[in-house]
């Protein structure tokens, strides 16, 4: 199952790098109005193309809001909106990320619990913008998380941690930011993340001190990177 979810990212990928070279082929034909090139090529319906395919990943939350936040942004370039409607603008815009949050906020890879207080630091779902965030977990029984940020980063001590049974997935979505996961050097970590302008380093192997992996003790870290990181450490 892993595998085809894997694959079907691939496929959309795919199709997503295809639509942009066609685009800008026409573009450099001269077949596109100058009004649409200078809509088409910018940083708003980067973020709007950043969300769509988060989205098809499975990442709700951080989808929408890059969505919503790339369609705000790319409206005014699009009509002219009346002067009683701007002075509105970031009210409603801030309502609107607030209902997101509160409509995804449980999400279907999120483990499934009776009682949501007991879970605890076994499972996080954090959200940065514009800032940062340092978080020390040491459950017994860690799941996961998700974690996404927007020019911004966030750490994450999983050092006293211990996995649950079943290991742990993160879901991990960086626009212009980054996320830091320090871990035990004896598990396993499995990368399925898709960098843009990005990437994903394991810092471990440069220690000394290396240990040889546990595969029983495995932690998958998927999601999608654009003009930032994920980085993989113990120290």
């Amino acid at each position: 199952m892993e595998h085809h979810n894997s694959s079907g990212k691939r496929i959309y990928f795919g199709l997503f790098l295809i639509a942009i070279g066609g685009f800008w082929i026409l573009e450099r034909l001269d077949l596109i109005p100058d009004i649409w090139d200078d809509i088409f090529i910018s940083w708003q319906m980067l973020l709007i193309g950043i969300g769509v395919f988060s989205l098809v990943g499975g990442n709700r939350t951080s989808g929408t809001i890059l969505v919503v936040l790339g369609g705000f942004f790319l409206i005014p370039e699009i009509v002219t909106i009346p002067y009683e409607l701007r002075r509105i603008g970031w009210p409603v815009l801030i309502i609107a990320l607030g209902v997101i949050l509160l409509v995804t906020h449980r999400k279907k890879n999120e483990p499934v619990m009776h009682d949501r207080s007991n879970l605890g630091m076994d499972y996080f779902d954090d959200f940065v913008v514009f800032g940062g965030r340092e978080v020390f977990i040491n459950s017994l029984n860690f799941y996961g998380g998700k974690i996404t940020t927007i020019f911004g980063g966030a750490e994450y001590d999983l050092r006293n941690a211990n996995l649950s049974s079943n290991g742990a997935v993160i879901d991990s979505v960086s626009v212009f930011g980054g996320c830091g996961f320090k871990v035990p050097p004896d598990w396993t970590v499995k990368n399925e993340v898709t960098a843009v302008f990005g990437g994903f380093s394991d810092k471990r192997g440069a220690s000394p001190h290396q240990v040889s992996s546990d595969p029983s003790k495995t932690l998958i870290i998927k999601g999608f990177t654009a003009f930032g990181g994920v980085e993989i450490k113990h120290y």
